[in-house]
């Protein structure tokens, strides 16, 4: 359903994390290609992101101490007990134009990993996409935008470290004001971004009108 957001915008330019570092200008709208429901405020959900070029991350490391720093490890599951989601994780990465690939349309309530970019407890941002809904149904991140501050996202990794993330923002983005540096150049510890559309259907190239992105950082890990 249509939410408050900033003013309409087009195409953003965005970066793109690779393992390790930010490896990318990214050039291209956070849409992923959804089913679109005429006339019920449905349709595309999330994002692709375009990598024409790479560079790498200029973010500073902060030691640890205050918070945990893991080695790589594939995520398993995604579980965001405040509004309800339990889902697996799988991994997405660059389709053949050079966008990140986006979950399929049957994958409603998975989230998407993006391969390239750092794991969940690694230095840097985890980027997870996933849709908000389809032709006639919610899906995984239907209910994103109403996360609070504080709130406990908890992914489980292949190695059977469960990272714990803190939600330090959910923020609403016009296609033109898109943060780059805030969503996807932050190496000062281990965080996560989850990223999906909202605000109202507008339909054509751009589906929804912004982009839901929740910003969060790593506060604890245990095994599962």
């Amino acid at each position: 359903m249509p939410r408050d957001e900033p003013p309409l915008g087009v195409a953003p330019v965005l970066r793109g994390p690779r393992r390790g570092g930010f490896t990318g200008v990214l050039a291209a709208v956070l849409l992923i290609a959804g089913i679109f429901g005429a006339g019920i405020g449905l349709g595309q959900a999330t994002g692709t992101l375009h990598l024409p070029s790479f560079f790498g991350g200029s973010g500073s490391k902060a030691p640890p101490g205050k918070f945990p720093v893991l080695g790589p490890s594939k995520p398993l599951r995604i579980i965001i007990p405040s509004i309800g989601v339990r889902a697996p994780i799988h991994s997405v990465g660059l389709d053949a134009a050079g966008t990140i690939a986006v979950p399929a349309v049957t994958l409603r309530n998975e989230a998407g990993w993006y391969e390239q970019g750092p794991t969940p407890g690694q230095y840097g941002p985890a980027i997870m996409v996933g849709h908000v809904d389809t032709k006639d149904k919610p899906a995984v991140f239907a209910r994103l935008g109403e996360l609070k501050a504080g709130a406990r996202i908890e992914i489980t990794r292949r190695d059977r470290q469960v990272t714990v993330f803190e939600v330090n923002s959910v923020e609403w983005f016009g296609k033109t004001n898109i943060p780059t540096k805030r969503i996807y150049d932050d190496y000062s510890r281990p965080g996560l971004r989850l990223i999906t559309c909202g605000g109202r259907w507008v339909g054509g190239e751009l589906g929804y009108a912004s982009n839901v992105v929740v910003f969060a950082s790593l506060v604890s890990t245990h095994k599962a």
